[in-house]
């Protein structure tokens, strides 16, 4: 195995809204360590049960992008920019390079399938550890 889906994210104009909605629809709550808060631009839900997660981010256009939704991936056996190489070797085109917009050891890269469908690396678990050891 190289990548696990680590969530499936869904561009929208208002995440606290849309993310509310789909926990009534589908029975989910709000990650134990980080509840969700109207004005927030990111909101993440949760299968109590699976651990299934949707993560709901506000996009600046007026127009949703016609592909809206997409997997976010975490490497299971390279670091992040490895998996980004590997990818891409087999394919993926690069669309945006998120890497360090939080500062060092931060970000992901969102790269394109071979249909044109968008999927975000993110790092590694233990690149996640490492930093915040």
């Amino acid at each position: 195995m190289t990548v696990t889906i680590s969530h499936t994210t869904i561009d929208c104009h208002s995440a606290f809204e849309l993310s509310e909605w789909w926990k009534t629809v589908l029975g989910y709550t709000d990650m134990p360590d980080d509840p969700n808060a109207a004005g927030d631009e990111e909101c993440m839900i949760m299968d109590p049960d699976s651990g299934h997660k949707l993560l709901f981010i506000e996009v600046p256009h007026g127009d949703l992008p016609a592909k809206r939704i997409h997997f976010d991936v975490r490497p299971q056996m390279r670091s992040r920019d490895e998996e980004v190489s590997w990818l891409r070797s087999r394919g993926a085109e690069l669309v945006a390079d998120h890497r360090g917009i939080y500062g060092p050891g931060s970000g992901w890269v969102t790269l394109a399938d071979p249909e044109g469908n968008y999927l975000c690396v993110l790092r590694s678990m233990a690149e996640v550890e490492a930093q915040s050891s």
